[in-house]
């Protein structure tokens, strides 16, 4: 079952730590996250999953910066979430997807027990300004049935930042 908006304020502190927290940003059943005003890009066109694919940082200025298409952003969410005994998902907000902004391709699942940083993955459909500390998605919580474990040691566990892939990890293990 997903969480309510009233549930999620009642966990916060225990089950849910959002921190910076904001209670006008409780929705009927999600919590608005904003973008931080960094961005990763990659340097090279074709990248490599076996490789530690190089990125250069970018700064959001307050006036804004317009993003190109076809070009895949990394950014992070301002706040650090934590969640225990609930599994956090991710999705964009539907005024951001109407601008044709989508942040988070492919991954919107969080394992229970992570904790860090939400890596957002932003592609645009046409060139868009963006602006930093806007409310860019929306994270909302889904119960977990049966015995399970916290998500502990995982590549992505504890972040403190933007995440670019460390699937090249996988191919030396």
């Amino acid at each position: 079952m997903i969480l309510s908006g009233k549930e999620i304020e009642t966990r916060i502190g225990d089950e849910i730590i959002i921190d910076p927290y904001d209670k006008n940003r409780i929705n009927p059943n999600s919590y608005n996250l904003s973008l931080h005003n960094e961005l990763l890009v990659y340097k090279n066109s074709t990248l490599d999953m076996k490789s530690d694919n190089e990125v250069e940082r970018i700064i959001i200025p307050p006036e804004g910066l317009v993003l190109e298409t076809n070009k895949l952003y990394l950014g992070r969410t301002v706040e650090h979430t934590e969640t225990n005994n609930l599994v956090p998902m991710l999705e964009g907000r539907s005024s951001i997807g109407r601008l044709g902004l989508f942040v988070h391709v492919t991954a919107g699942f969080g394992d229970v027990g992570f904790k860090g940083f939400w890596t957002l993955e932003i592609f645009c459909v046409q060139p868009i300004r963006i602006y930093p500390n806007v409310e860019i998605c929306q994270v909302y919580y889904h119960t977990i049935e049966g015995e399970h474990e916290n998500y502990a040691s995982g590549k992505y566990q504890g972040n403190t930042g933007i995440q670019p892939s460390l699937l090249y990890k996988d191919f030396t293990d």
